[in-house]
């Protein structure tokens, strides 16, 4: 299996696919997954997609109620929407062909820049009753969550000029990056002006 997944691989750089054709073969990794890589993917992706359709939720609820949010505000879950449809993609190639190569260090990163990035958005929910506690917390999480998130790109780029990466991966971590950063900046954003047009969803939701 593993000399199918080295072979497998190394076409992605040889040949001329097309990038449609190199994505099919990156997603067909899934037929690869054992029951533990479906656990792993599954929490991972669904955590994301819970905080996708929780912000949704929460400011189409306030929207139909009569709430006037600032526009930047909707840019909360269309960052976390491209950040979950990137990760749903990036993380097929980690839990196969790429495993071994992110063994080696690079999960560790990834781990850290997970903390930070899911601790950020707890402090910063929390800092709608604590602005001033969580204030200071938060804005440095998110700088953490974005520095670390910066050396898994330096990581991801070694790997590719080595040929242990492909396009789809490294397209895949742009949109990370993308989703992550729209997303972060327009939350903090929201935080720092007060929370406009929260307190009103509350209400209409019966808080």
């Amino acid at each position: 299996m593993a000399a199918n997944l080295d072979r497998d691989c190394v076409e992605i750089f040889v040949t001329q696919a097309s990038f449609v054709q190199d994505v099919a073969t990156y997603v067909g990794r899934v037929r690869l997954f054992q029951y533990e890589d479906w656990l792993r993917y599954t929490a991972w992706v669904g955590l994301m997609m819970g905080l996708f359709f929780s912000t949704t939720y929460f400011v189409l609820f306030g929207a139909f109620h009569g709430v006037e949010f600032p526009a930047y505000v909707w840019n909360v879950p269309l960052g976390v929407f491209i950040f979950v449809v990137a990760i749903a993609f990036d993380t097929i190639g980690h839990r196969t062909v790429y495993k071994e190569e992110l063994s080696k260090g690079e999960n560790l990163v990834h781990h850290i820049t997970i903390f930070a990035g899911i601790t950020s958005i707890v402090t910063l929910v929390v800092g709608y009753h604590y602005p001033s506690f969580c204030r200071y917390p938060a804005m440095t999480l998110i700088a953490l969550a974005i520095f670390y998130s910066a050396i898994d790109e330096a990581l991801h780029w070694r790997r590719y000029i080595q040929k242990h990466s492909d396009r789809v991966e490294m397209w895949s971590h742009f949109f990370i990056f993308l989703g992550h950063i729209i997303m972060s900046l327009a939350w903090w954003r929201w935080f720092d002006d007060g929370y406009p047009g929260v307190r009103a969803t509350l209400i209409a939701m019966g808080y």
